[in-house]
């Protein structure tokens, strides 16, 4: 080498490598021809038409050959490039398939049905998908690495109080998002926005698009559904009040009347005393009962927080099987396991189940048993008994839904209250395949130690 650079020949294209190879196959014959031609005993005229002649069609079957070759290539890149341009109505003419160049057209022509189909389908996803994102009642932003608004749907506005073409493009700090943005997440927050004030769930996940990330922000609003239920919930509890207490009243008012009737009648019956008597006990009755009624209702509604310390579950168990003794009440061997929990309320659960076992096994004469077992990081308390078994499974859990005839209706849903404070869960349903029904408790475990 001289220390030059050299320059680096770039290769032949494939047109003029098959204009060579056309040259060169046409080459022997037309050689060998000219050779007779020139070598022969002809005439100069003849030598010059003839060789002439014999040069024009070399060429021309090598000029043929190579449009022959490059002209459907040609056609196959002009439609590969309509389908990149997402024009997908190009089709090549001729194709057959018997012929290998026919088969390649056929398949391109395939694949531009295949691919207009999921561009047809993709359109359609896209529409319905910004038809949601914009019914939904829910605020949707997209942001860029930059934190960027690149997308936001009619609730977004909304809640911004700006439309869509003077939110995109601006930063999450410029139209107020920028603490939504940051944090735990999910979680609530209030915040007072152009568009509304309250309570509301933040969620945001990641995405990429175009190969950079991408944040989803989803902004619901909770205070207006927790109005609505706290709504509802008031209409219930009114309309539980409103019986409950005109169940009582309607006979307090009616003896009441019927005692002020005897009182101001002109000539008092002599059995006046003992009606006043009967008047007042069940006046006396009805009060006692309204005023167990409410009592147990701010029960219900005053249950505290949980004080968790350890509770061994087998002393607890036990404990709570040997304060029922109308009925034999069995226990059965469980592993030895300490959990954290509050060990009053749990005694207070367990106790009401126990209660409601024997109840329903004095009606037949059987037994209640009771056990625990622990499945991974949970522990299952049950309750079975020989009872008739539920005839009613809906309304379990409804506050002042009761089977009894002294029953109050608050046992069960204060049991599955104090479960769900733990975390956990409280069932009732029939045994399967035995008489009865089984009440299944389940708390988390966690890191119990086995003791």
């Amino acid at each position: 080498m001289t220390g030059r650079l050299r320059r680096r020949r770039s290769p032949p294209s494939h047109d003029g490598q098959v204009l060579r190879l056309a040259f060169l196959t046409g080459l022997p014959g037309s050689a060998v021809a000219l050779l007779l031609l020139w070598t022969g005993p002809y005439e100069g005229v003849v030598r010059w038409t003839l060789t002439t002649l014999v040069v024009a069609g070399w060429l021309g079957f090598a000029l043929a050959l190579r449009e022959r070759v490059v002209r459907p290539l040609q056609t196959l890149s002009n439609l590969l490039a309509a389908l990149r341009e997402g024009d997908f109505s190009m089709r090549a003419r001729g194709a057959r398939s018997d012929d290998a160049l026919g088969l390649a057209f056929l398949e391109a022509s395939a694949l531009a049905d295949t691919l207009r189909e999921q561009r047809v389908r993709a359109l359609e996803a896209t529409a319905l998908l910004r038809r949601v994102m914009d019914e939904i009642d829910v605020a949707v932003f997209a942001f860029d690495e930059e934190e960027r608004v690149r997308l936001v749907n009619r609730a977004g506005e909304r809640l911004l109080g700006q439309p869509a073409e003077r939110i995109v493009g601006r930063t999450a700090t410029e139209v107020g998002l920028d603490a939504p943005l940051e944090g735990e997440t999910p979680r609530t927050l209030d915040r007072a926005f152009p568009g509304g004030t309250g309570r509301w769930e933040v969620r945001r996940a990641p995405f990429r698009q175009g190969g950079r990330p991408h944040r989803l922000l989803v902004l619901s609003d909770v205070s207006r559904v927790a109005r609505e239920e706290e709504r509802e919930a008031w209409r219930r509890l009114i309309r539980v009040l409103s019986h409950e207490i005109n169940n009582s009243l309607a006979p307090i008012r009616s003896i009441a009347g019927t005692l002020r009737g005897l009182l101001d009648a002109p000539v008092r019956p002599d059995d006046l005393d003992d009606d006043l008597r009967s008047g007042l006990a069940v006046i006396a009755g009805r009060s006692e009962a309204l005023g167990r009624f409410m009592a147990s209702y701010a029960r219900l509604a005053r249950l505290p927080p949980p004080e968790p310390a350890p509770v061994e579950v087998g002393a607890w168990v036990r404990r709570a099987a040997a304060l029922e003794t109308r009925v034999p009440v069995r226990v059965a061997p469980g592993p030895a396991l300490e959990i954290r929990a509050d060990g009053d309320q749990l005694d207070q659960l367990l106790i009401n189940l126990v209660r409601n076992a024997a109840d329903a096994a004095l009606e037949t004469g059987g037994e209640v048993s009771v056990g625990w077992r622990r499945e991974g990081e949970r522990l299952e308390v049950w309750v079975e008994d020989e009872g008739p078994g539920l005839s009613e499974t809906t309304n379990l859990f409804v506050p002042f839904f009761t089977t009894k005839p002294s029953g109050t209706g608050i046992g069960l849903v204060l049991s599955r209250q104090i479960a769900e404070g733990h975390g956990g869960a409280l069932t009732l349903e029939n045994r399967a395949g035995a008489r009865g029904a089984r009440a299944r408790l389940v708390l988390p475990a966690g890191a119990a130690a086995e003791t």
